[in-house]
């Protein structure tokens, strides 16, 4: 085999993976990026003041101000889940995959959390903003109605099958941060800068910092930057390179909301105190806002604006629920029926009905009561973040201590071909021969061969200085958010109360389901691997295809040979499996949960791997042509590689040292051994 197909066949493998759904497809580049985020996280600054007001008073734009610096940090991580994670999902994807699908259940019922609250918030609060236009439409009871009426249809908009469109967001997300600029601008037309550094020192005279006020505060203004995992959910619509378009998107984000938010929170807060206490106009504080210096003309423009863009961060979020619970039920947490989608529009209409259900017995529950909702908000969100940050930590760990390991491989490998070469230079003079010493071909060897070299040059960066910084800042903004979850549980208990009551009930609902698949002999694989990273020196590995009978036979041959010092490698090249459409915003994209032959497969293996006690096993699914298997197993480098006889000719590329057959009920399977 050519010396640079070798080399390459990671990044091919990877990138035909990653490339599967681009191609065709209306993808969303740096500025439609931005304007999805930012049309749900700068919604946020409309509720944020007046509700952190009621615990913290004027000292509301400091804590914005303050939570704006691990925002930041928060943004950084980010950015990389996005291009580390391209099928989408956050938290339900991060946790899963860096810690254990359990870890990922868990990460689902903590957005879930954190969708039917922002569905409930965002809409009310759109409608609060939406009764400064129309006074008579106050109150507390109609406001409510007319909420609950506004999620029923959006929850009909998404059953007829309307997509929430970038485009779209992208009109909201401009009127939205002019809105938030021309409030600004009017303000300082009317404030002189000692003016303003009044009200900064105002903050502090008027109120004393003691450390648990700090803690609480902090952790309180999280609320005004929920939305950020919006971008996570992106990345199967995202265009290429992710890094990139993320960053860029991400550093628009922190540069539109840093200049707004915290300024906003602080000037309706100081300049309109009495509007901040009280229960209405508090939903109201950004229009009121702009209508103390700008007249009736922008209040009047920013409650328009602010209630459109409310409701379609509402919808947002009823989009992003019901897609978190079809992820839940194909991994096999939740039950089946959610994924039934109706005959007339094909959509997934129990999904929905409950993503929009819960937040209107949410909103009944608190009689349309903003500030409580807006104190049960930080469970889930901090959560998310909490294990998300988590998630990428320990995927960062795991790749230093990978490439730590392979270039101590490589450094060993240089080091006995130069010992290979010094003594053939050595026989060579010694007797004189004319013959060249094999330098070349000992290196030569070594690159076809798929050596450790390649597989350094891949991972080498996870050795640099910045990595490692990168990875210091990620540890200390996985505390901080811990930290700010932590003294929410104990500072707002109705959030804890109501969060881990979700929660509870959820992994409840997910360990039954999980059991009841077992009884009917469907064994959950606990870890899928959808991507190559790395060596498995020492490995059997089993290889598995498509509507192959003999599969059965590599599985029994393969657990049969098993031993506890040898990892068991179950690989299933699956394939080109084309989507039947474009993927949708917010929707999460694992072909693996949507094959349902290879779960199948997988849950067999599974299955017998538990009767026979076998303890390490992991299962790697690609979407490969079982042709690259060839590629494939230059790049794991297995000791024993099992493939069904009958289906041998796709797999005459690969070079073992010795070749050994077995006999099972099921078929014959041919070992395929190699000395690496």
């Amino acid at each position: 085999m050519a010396q640079e197909s070798v080399t390459q066949n990671t990044h091919t493998i990877v990138q035909n993976q990653e490339d599967e759904h681009s191609s065709g497809k209306n993808l969303l580049g740096p500025l439609l990026c931005w304007a999805v985020v930012f049309a749900d996280i700068g919604t946020s600054v409309y509720y944020t003041p007046g509700i952190l007001y009621q615990t913290v008073q004027g000292l509301a734009g400091f804590f914005v101000f303050l939570t704006m610096s691990v925002f930041i940090l928060l943004a950084l991580k980010y950015a990389e889940v996005t291009h580390r994670f391209p099928q989408g999902g956050g938290v339900v994807t991060v946790a899963a995959q860096a810690i254990n699908p359990w870890f990922g259940a868990l990460g689902g019922m903590f957005i879930l959390v954190d969708y039917f609250l922002t569905a409930a918030i965002s809409s009310l609060s759109g409608i609060l903003y939406f009764s400064v236009v129309f006074p008579a439409i106050g109150g507390v009871t109609i406001p409510l109605f007319i909420t609950i009426g506004v999620l029923i249809l959006l929850g009909i908009l998404n059953w007829v099958g309307i997509s929430e469109s970038a485009k779209v967001s992208l009109i909201g997300a401009i009127i939205a941060f002019v809105s938030d600029i021309a409030i600004l601008v009017t303000v300082f037309t009317h404030l002189s800068l000692p003016e303003f550094f009044g009200l900064i020192g105002k903050m502090f005279t008027s109120h004393n910092l003691t450390p648990f006020s700090l803690l609480a505060g902090f952790a309180g203004s999280f609320l005004a930057f929920s939305g950020l995992e919006s971008i996570s959910q992106l990345s199967p619509v995202m265009k290429k390179p992710h890094k990139k378009v993320a960053g860029i998107a991400l550093t628009l984000v922190v540069l539109t909301v840093g200049i707004t938010s915290p300024l906003l929170t602080m000037l309706s807060t100081l300049l309109l105190p009495s509007a901040a206490q009280n229960a209405t106009q508090s939903a109201q504080i950004i229009s009121l806002l702009a209508g103390k210096w700008g007249g009736q003309v922008l209040q009047t423009e920013v409650a328009i604006s602010a209630s459109a863009l409310l409701v379609f961060a509402s919808n947002t979020a009823i989009i992003g629920a019901y897609h978190v619970f079809i992820a839940l039920s194909r991994m096999g947490f939740l039950p089946e029926f959610i994924l039934q989608r109706n005959k007339l529009r094909g959509t997934p209409h129990l999904s929905i009905a409950l993503a929009t259900g819960i937040p209107i017995a949410v909103l009944l529950l608190v009689w349309g009561n903003i500030n409580i909702l807006g104190d049960m908000y930080a469970f889930g969100l901090l959560g998310a973040f909490s294990l998300t940050c988590l998630g990428l930590d320990i995927v960062r760990l795991r790749d230093l201590k990978r490439a730590r390991a392979l270039k101590q491989a490589a450094s060993t490998q240089r080091e006995t071909q130069e010992k290979e070469t010094h003594k053939a230079v050595e026989v060579h003079d010694l007797m004189k021969s004319n013959v060249q010493p094999a330098t070349t071909a000992v290196d030569k060897h070594s690159n076809e061969m798929g050596g450790l070299g390649g597989q350094v040059n891949e991972t080498y960066e996870a050795t640099r200085l910045w990595f490692k910084i990168n990875l210091g800042l990620g540890i200390l903004t996985t505390v901080l958010v811990i930290v700010a979850w932590s003294t929410n549980l104990v500072t707002k208990p109705l959030a804890t109360a109501f969060g881990g009551g979700v929660t509870v009930i959820g992994m409840g609902l997910a360990y039954y389901n999980h059991n009841r698949q077992q009884k009917e002999g469907r064994v959950p694989v606990p870890v899928v691997v959808t991507r190559l990273q790395g060596t498995y020196p020492k490995t059997t590995l089993a290889i598995l295809t498509p509507h192959n009978p003999h599969n059965g036979a590599v599985i029994r041959a393969a657990i049969n040979n098993a031993s506890a010092d040898t990892p068991l490698l179950f690989l299933y090249l699956a394939g080109k499996r084309p989507r039947p459409s474009a993927p949708r915003m917010m929707e999460i994209i694992d072909p693996y949960l949507d094959d349902q032959e290879a779960k199948d497969t997988f849950s067999k293996a599974e299955a017998l791997a538990i009767k026979a006690k076998v303890p390490n096993r992991t299962y790697i699914y690609l979407q490969e042509e079982p042709e690259l298997a060839t590629q494939i197993w230059q790049s794991i480098h297995p000791r024993d590689t099992l493939v069904a006889i009958e289906n041998d000719s796709q797999f005459k590329d690969i070079n073992p040292d010795r070749v050994r057959y077995e006999l099972t009920p099921e078929g014959k399977v041919a070992h395929l051994l190699k000395r690496w």
